[in-house]
């Protein structure tokens, strides 16, 4: 069984799977090692590990392709790459999907943002037009040979929006993109309504989904 086909049977259990990132070969032996089912190649870690720079798209396609090529060939599981924006509109997509199969990967996921993204730890995300991240995603599927190759959609929208620290499991939904927002007492400052942020955390993988959702204190959005 190929290792795509390992990770889809894992996916299709509909578990939860915990994936620990790598930023070279022997990180993601030592992720192997450790008995984990599948390594995530972190895009922090290859721009920080290659170049010494901080995640702001300053890797380009053929650098973080070559650096899949080498993690995929270093371990005997599947690994999931991270693969920003796609590197450009839905022609670029198509051409990173490619070099990302070439290289051995089991899976890619692409973001939501505009270009140049920056890293899910850092504050002032802006993402795309919902259609034109669906025309992405849907040349990435058509752009694959091999149909056991996963395409993740990953969405930066709530973090887009409304938040200022890194995004949690409560950023994993593109549906808050438009959210009800109510004034604050500051005229320069808007949050999302108190319901807006409880359906949001309600389709989150948990429940509570993280510290500043599930506070009561002030400092909690949904309070205030």
């Amino acid at each position: 069984m190929s290792l795509r086909r390992t990770l889809r049977g894992l996916v299709d259990r509909k578990n939860a799977l915990v994936v620990p990132g790598a930023y070279d070969g022997v990180s993601a032996r030592l992720v192997e090692r450790a008995g984990f089912p599948a390594v995530y190649m972190t895009g922090y870690g290859t721009s920080a590990s290659r170049l010494g720079l901080p995640d702001l798209g300053y890797a380009g396609l053929a650098e973080m392709a070559d650096h899949a090529r080498n993690l995929a060939a270093a371990v005997g599981i599947p690994l999931i790459a991270d693969a920003d924006t796609g590197y450009g509109n839905a022609l670029g997509v198509r051409r990173t999907v490619q070099a990302y199969e070439a290289a051995g990967v089991a899976a890619l996921h692409i973001e939501d943002q505009v270009a140049p993204k920056r890293c899910g730890h850092l504050s002032g995300h802006q993402i795309v037009p919902l259609g034109e991240f669906a025309g992405k995603i849907r040349a990435a599927v058509e752009a694959r040979r091999d149909p056991d190759l996963l395409i993740i959609a990953r969405t930066d929208a709530i973090s887009a929006v409304g938040f200022d620290e890194a995004p949690t499991c409560c950023s994993s939904r593109r549906r808050a993109t438009r959210p009800r927002w109510r004034r604050s007492r500051a005229p320069s400052t808007r949050r999302c309504s108190t319901t807006t942020l409880r359906a949001a955390a309600r389709r989150c993988c948990r429940w509570p989904p993280c510290a500043r959702c599930a506070s009561r204190s002030s400092s909690c959005p949904s309070t205030r």
